[in-house]
Formats: structure tokens, C-alpha cells, sequence
């Protein structure tokens, strides 16, 4: 077995001509503190520019960064009519260019809202198994921004997976844990992703998972479930808990439930379709499941975890 870490992509692009109009006055927290004293000052992608009265968007995006379409003020989009305040934090972007890791920052900000994306950037998610449900909660969850994700399998891509899970033809005899990371870095290269290449048994979840904020369980295998789920209870007793237990098919789709066992455990499925003749694994259903999963992650995350 072996584990592997892929390090975060970030930073400006060195090549990059920025206009920084008040280096002078030093870092942000020295600007913000001194705006009442020496003047107004507004700020535009983390640099300075002194505040004019009645200044709107429109005039900042023409004077700092023409054609910038995406405009974000204190983590919140804004139209070109806002009129800007002192202390305002602007971010100019354009919806053409690859963001880098700050603009992508800034964009989930306001997409999440900014309470939201500040607890899913410091979150550690694990995932046990890369199939029909791992794949698509990993990917969900990059999309999101969540900072840190473990992932966790032992097999390799084959045709037989592509009818469900997030890979391509061109990764078929990769393993899933580099297929699933190199997909992760075109989602989003910002998220800190470690792949844990490894059959699992009970022993290893502790060992492996001791720091995760919140465990994913996506096996196919009826026993490593229950022994993930023991495991959990026994060893992660800090750590929020979503299982899966019947998803095959093409049944009902309100069928798939999310089901409370206990604080902070969480089992997602109908509880009891498993694939069989006439009954396979099938994209539709699986991801409503995986959905669910990553959905309870987040609500988990941010502390929702009521009573059913």
C-alpha cells in the first residue's frame, strides 16, 4: 500500500502586469487601520486605491481592469451601477481567464456566501471507495472548494465502471486514486488532495482517517461498511459520518433517503436495493445517492445536524 500527496496549485501568475496604485501604503491590515486617518481608501484585488465619493463599479472596472465581468464586493457579486464605499473589498475578474487560487477564493465566497465557503475551506473530508459514489462526492466536493480531501481506494479504472463513475475512457488501467486526482486538478487545482492507494480493512480507518472533519463511506462491500461504520463509532468519535446502503437500480428517486442513526451518523440510500439480475448499477440513482452524500457533508460541516 502507499499514500501520495499532490500539493495545492496557487499563486499569481508571475508573468501576470498588475497595477498597483497605493504600494505605499503598506499591507492590508496597516491600510485598513490608517483609512480614517489619512483618507479613503477602497480595495481592488488585495492592492489599494484611494476612494473617490460617488465612484460606481463601472468606473473601477475601466480604470483597474477592462473587461472585467465578474465583480465581487465584500464577498458578494455586484452590478455595474453599485456605488463603492470606503473600506469596500473588490475583485475584478474576467470570465475568460483561469482564476488564480485567490480569484477562486473569492468566487466560491460569493457564490457559497462568505460564512459558508470560510468553514468548507478549512474542512478535511475522507472518502473510502472511488466508484459510482466516491467519485462523483469527490468531484462535488472540489467544486465546492472544500480544502482538503483524502481519498481512499485500491483498484483500477476498467470499462465496466464508466457506465457510473466520474472517469474517462482514456484513464481505463489508471489507478482510481490518480485518475480521480488528475480530474480533481481540472475541477479545481486549489483543493489539497492525498490519495491513499490501499485495500482498507478496519484497522487502517483510524490510521488513516484520524484527522478528517467528516468520513464518507462509498464501498461496494456489504462487510467493509459495517466494519467502516465500527470503526468510525469506535475509533473517529470526533469526526461526522456519512454511509450509503442500497442504491442499485432505477426505483423511485424519492426513495433514496438521508437517515440519522445517531448524532452526526448519517446512512444515505432506499436501505435496501443491491445490484442483482435485472437490477444493476446505474449513473441516475447512484448519483442521487453520491448527492445526498456530499450534501450531508457539508451540512455536517456546518454544524446542521437535527434530529429525524
Amino acid at each position: 500500500m502507499s499514500a501520495f500527496f499532490l500539493p495545492v496549485a496557487g499563486g499569481c501568475c508571475p508573468a501576470k502586469k498588475c497595477y498597483h496604485p497605493a504600494r505605499r501604503w503598506g499591507s492590508i491590515r496597516d491600510l485598513e487601520s490608517r483609512s480614517s486617518k489619512e483618507g479613503l481608501v477602497i480595495f481592488v484585488n488585495d492592492q489599494s486605491l484611494p476612494h473617490e465619493p460617488g465612484m460606481r463599479v463601472a468606473d473601477l472596472v475601466a480604470r483597474m481592469k477592462p473587461g472585467a465581468d465578474v465583480v465581487i464586493i465584500n464577498g458578494f457579486p455586484a452590478p455595474p451601477t453599485a456605488v463603492l464605499a470606503d473600506g469596500d473589498h473588490c475583485w475584478l475578474i474576467r470570465r475568460g481567464e483561469v482564476p488564480s487560487a485567490t480569484e477562486m477564493d473569492h468566487l466560491l465566497h460569493a457564490r457559497h456566501t462568505p460564512g459558508v465557503h470560510a468553514v468548507l475551506r478549512q474542512a478535511t473530508v475522507g472518502i473510502m471507495g472511488l466508484g459510482g459514489l466516491g467519485s462523483p462526492l469527490a468531484v462535488a466536493l472540489a467544486r465546492m472548494g472544500a480544502g482538503r480531501l483524502l481519498l481512499a481506494d485500491y483498484d483500477m479504472v476498467e470499462p465496466s465502471n464508466l457506465n457510473r463513475q466520474h472517469y474517462f475512457i482514456d484513464q481505463i488501467g489508471l489507478p482510481k486514486t490518480v485518475a480521480l486526482a488528475a480530474t480533481l486538478a481540472r475541477v479545481n487545482p486549489y483543493v489539497a488532495v492525498e490519495c491513499i492507494e490501499a485495500r482498507l480493512t478496519e484497522g487502517d480507518i483510524p490510521r488513516y482517517f484520524a484527522q478528517v472533519d467528516v468520513l464518507a463511506e462509498c464501498f461496494d462491500d456489504p462487510a467493509m461498511k459495517a466494519a467502516a461504520l465500527r470503526s468510525a463509532l469506535r475509533d473517529l468519535p470526533g469526526a461526522g459520518y456519512v454511509g450509503s446502503s442500497g442504491v442499485a437500480g432505477y426505483g423511485d428517486n424519492n426513495a433514496i433517503l438521508t437517515q440519522r442513526l445517531r448524532p452526526r451518523v448519517y446512512i444515505v440510500g432506499d436501505g435496501e436495493s443491491e445490484a442483482q439480475p435485472g437490477q444493476g448499477l446505474m449513473a441516475p440513482r447512484v448519483g442521487i445517492a453520491a448527492h445526498h452524500q456530499a450534501n450531508q457533508v457539508v451540512r455536517l460541516l456546518l454544524g446542521v445536524d437535527e434530529e429525524r
